[in-house]
């Protein structure tokens, strides 16, 4: 079996001109990451396959937080603490057989996935009646850390456990006409666990509440393709999605599983065979129960859930070589995704948070293939994203924006050395977190040192 491992070293810089916060506000994380795949052909026509992945993340935080904005210029703050960590275990076994039944061919794949997840947290929150405010135009720092977290100090835990069971069989009707039919069905069993703290954030002040949970869902998938000439290929599918939700209410209610449903219709063209390759794709999604951030004040670290949400749209994608050496990755969209079932916090017809109704990309890349210089390479593109609504209800949009983004890189053996250089022209440009704006990042600079073996 074929193994490699990489190291990653990198390091960034970039700017901002302000600063809502404290100077000493901290935010560490630190993740390890662990990958195996085994590939492994019995014969001709049976084949196995195994990944297993392990992701841990320990995080720390001590933070003043902007909560609301009052006279145009007062920002009233939260003051939020604590350490925090997920873990993250997967393991996903596929066999696959190929066979035939007269002149039909099949590929069948059986699957089974399993996979634990934890999260935990000490949840220590002040409100803004403790939290100093500060001036959004003449900011002045110094601020001490707020005595006591009056509005929460718990500790909480929670697990999630899915194990998952798959079956699909892709059919050859005919050279030219493929059917894909399969299904998956989820077993999801969760406990949530939350013991309150002290208002010091430091010992427990009762029994934990415990919290059952199981969930299960079927998911069914078909899909057809068609090529009426060997470089296309038109092709429909049918998807149903299920989605533990992890997000909570306020009270700490756990959400509803999120499902979904997809239609889809496309047309793929090879334009140079096996190097360049287009996409032209229409979509309707539908799902329930997706959770958006609460937007009362000083609940942004909670979730309310929207009844019904569609998103419909085009998509064309174009990716692959041009020439040795040069890349090209460009994609442009349209889509209008809104409230279809919804409630006074999310009236039907509003369109959701932060999703542009237009969209796109262009970013090419060269590396130098022979000569002196071979191994060196550069890349430049930009990206485009149009207006989007702030906040549900619908009450100001997000101006739309142009981004431009360039990379220097070489390669040489097993080593890999660049340079992104990220919003070239330091647009401004903003993202919608809840009831409140961030800056997007300014101009950056992004080096990487890497290493495979």
């Amino acid at each position: 079996m074929p193994e490699s491992r990489s190291h990653l070293l990198s390091w960034s810089y970039s700017r901002s001109n302000r600063f809502l916060g404290e100077p000493d506000d901290y935010f560490s994380k630190e993740t390890n990451s662990v990958f195996l795949n085994i590939n492994h052909r019995f014969s001709k026509n049976i084949q196995f396959r195994s990944g297993f992945s392990v992701t841990v993340n320990n995080s720390e935080e001590s933070a003043f937080q902007p909560s609301n904005i009052v006279d145009g210029r007062t920002v009233l703050r939260r003051f939020g603490a604590g350490p925090a960590y997920y873990q993250n275990y997967s393991l996903q076994n596929d066999l696959i057989t190929n066979f035939s039944t007269g002149s039909i061919q099949h590929q069948v794949l059986v699957g089974l996935e399993w996979n634990k997840y934890i999260r935990g947290y000490d949840y220590l929150r002040s409100t803004v009646s403790l939290t100093p405010s500060i001036n959004l135009f003449n900011p002045v720092y110094g601020a001490s850390r707020p005595p006591e977290f009056d509005e929460a100090a718990s500790r909480e835990r929670y697990d999630r456990n899915t194990i998952a069971i798959y079956l699909q069989d892709q059919v050859t009707l005919l050279p030219n006409l493929k059917l894909l039919v399969g299904g998956r069905y989820d077993f999801v069993h969760r406990q949530n666990r939350v013991q309150q703290l002290d208002s010091l954030g430091r010992d427990p002040i009762d029994d934990a509440t415990v919290d059952r949970i199981y969930d299960e869902a079927f998911s069914p998938r078909v899909g057809i393709v068609y090529q009426p000439i060997e470089p296309i290929s038109i092709y429909a599918s049918y998807t149903r999605s299920f989605n533990p939700n992890e997000s909570q209410t306020v009270d700490k209610t756990q959400l509803p599983p999120e499902r979904g449903t997809q239609y889809e219709v496309g047309v793929k063209a090879e334009l140079i065979k096996d190097r360049l390759s287009a996409t032209f794709a229409a979509y309707d999604i539908t799902k329930e129960n997706v959770a958006i951030t609460d937007p009362t004040p000083g609940n942004s670290d909670f979730s309310i859930p929207i009844g019904e949400v569609k998103s419909r749209g085009l998509e064309f994608d174009l990716s692959g070589q041009i020439l040795p050496g040069w890349n090209i990755i460009a994609s442009y969209f349209v889509n209008d995704a809104f409230v279809s079932v919804g409630d006074e916090n999310n009236p039907v017809d509003d369109s959701l948070v932060n999703a542009p109704g237009a969209g796109g990309s262009l970013w090419t890349t060269y590396e130098i293939q022979s000569g002196g210089m071979r191994g060196l390479g550069f890349g430049g593109g930009v990206f485009y994203t149009g207006d989007r609504e702030a906040t549900l209800p619908n009450t100001f949009k997000i101006p739309s924006y142009v981004r431009a983004d360039a990379s220097i890189f070489y390669k040489c053996d097993n080593w890999r050395v660049g340079l992104n250089f990220k919003n070239l022209l330091d647009t401004r440009y903003y993202d919608s977190q809840g009831y409140f704006l961030l800056p997007g990042a300014p101009f950056t600079v992004l080096g990487t040192v890497s290493f495979e073996f």
